[in-house]
């Protein structure tokens, strides 16, 4: 039984029993697998014994999409949007274009090197080192865009090349595909059902291009209502549009992404640099767990609603997303190749 099957079959599912749900495991997570794009999601829900000390009687759990082989949460919906793309014949005889602030575009370039599909990236010249060299890596053409416009310069210029070339590049637009959210709501939403044994109450993460927000809370909202309750999901958000959390959008200030839908939200935090910033080192000395600011801000914000709960004597398991790992930020090895003759 492929892989695929199995992810197939396991959507949109409920509650399973303890021997239920360890089958399941041994089924969804293979030894062997067609190819590294099999490995995409099923991935670990680890507790924040560390961090819930400061919330007692709330359980804070973290989904570690850094253990996708490209390293990302965006690897499920690089693949999701590709796969779609291909069953349309969308790419026939072209290349991928898309912006990106760095993680989706590792993505697309892993998932396109593992499929065939040539991958052109547009991104701001500022993000960090490490992305760019990655993407470049898998293959993938990069272009540049100003890095004073941030990602909303990056989706203009690749709106434009699109438009200048339309016989050469095929233009999925992360921030306005369906298959973005749908890559969730059919993955990380049924994912964390099961793992939490349907016991999740909260679930909270950032912005980005929403998708994983926006499909993650549709389908925990519809989980939650068929067995009678509801699930609360919180968008989290950096407080100014001057941030330093890479990869999370202040939607005030920025372009508002297509596929967000304020509806399937319940409440929005807004979040400091800082606060993000330092939970990222609080969760690499208290956890083990080396993982990038957007994880932090995601944590910091669980976090407060834990508090809350706490606060109130009312139990809770709180969901988070960790997104990527810490080593992504830092500065970049050198990947040239040195000759000896």
């Amino acid at each position: 039984m492929s892989a695929r099957h199995v992810r197939d079959q396991l959507r949109d599912t409920g509650g399973v029993s303890g021997a239920e749900q360890l089958a399941a495991q041994r089924l969804v997570r293979p030894l062997r697998v067609d190819r590294i794009t099999d490995l995409i999601g099923r991935t670990p829900l680890v507790r924040l014994h560390g961090i819930e000390a400061d919330c007692p009687g709330v359980e804070l759990w973290a989904k570690c999409e850094f253990t996708n082989p490209a390293g990302s949460v965006k690897d499920r919906p690089a693949l999701r949007i590709i796969e779609d793309a291909l069953a349309r014949g969308d790419l026939a005889g072209k290349r991928l274009i898309d912006s990106t602030s760095g993680n989706t575009g590792i993505a697309y370039s892993m998932v396109g090197a593992a499929l065939g599909i040539p991958i052109t990236l547009v991104m701001p010249s500022n993000v960090s080192a490490p992305r760019k060299q990655v993407s470049g890596v898998y293959g993938a053409e990069i272009i540049y865009s100003d890095p004073m416009e941030g990602s909303d310069g990056a989706i203009m210029l690749a709106r434009e090349l699109m438009t200048a070339h339309p016989d050469r590049y095929y233009y999925p637009n992360q921030y306005a595909n369906p298959s973005n959210p749908l890559a969730h709501y059919h993955g990380t939403a049924p994912e964390i059902w099961q793992q939490t044994q349907g016991r999740v109450t909260h679930f909270v993460t950032g912005i980005g291009t929403s998708g994983t927000i926006v499909g993650t809370s549709r389908r925990l909202h519809e989980l939650g209502r068929a067995c009678g309750r509801d699930v609360t999901c919180v968008a989290m958000q950096p407080e100014d549009g001057m941030h330093g959390l890479e990869g999370l959008k202040h939607l005030p200030s920025s372009l508002v992404p297509e596929i967000y839908d304020e509806s399937a939200l319940d409440a929005t935090i807004w979040m400091p640099t800082e606060e993000g910033w330092d939970m990222a080192e609080r969760l690499a000395e208290r956890e083990g767990l080396f993982v990038g600011h957007s994880s932090g801000a995601n944590v910091a914000a669980a976090l407060r609603v834990g508090r809350e709960l706490s606060q109130a004597d009312t139990p809770g398991v709180v969901v988070t997303v960790l997104c990527d790992r810490g080593d992504r930020y830092f500065a970049p090895l050198e990947w040239e190749k040195h000759y000896v003759w």
